[in-house]
């Protein structure tokens, strides 16, 4: 799969369940597992959750 950021490869394991993280490995960007329609296997942009310092 390409990456959506930099056209690098995004590496989807065989076993991959929706909702699992994977990045890229050519510019790190963070992409969430997610199953179409028709079942196939998609990514889109991971939620980046800022750090909450216990405010």
């Amino acid at each position: 799969m390409k990456c959506l950021e930099c056209d690098g490869d995004v590496k989807i394991p065989e076993d991959v369940l929706d909702g699992e993280i994977v990045s890229c490995i050519d510019c790190g960007t963070s992409y969430e597992i997610f199953r179409d329609k028709s079942g196939s296997v998609q990514i889109k942009p991971a939620k980046v959750e800022g750090e909450d310092w216990g405010e």
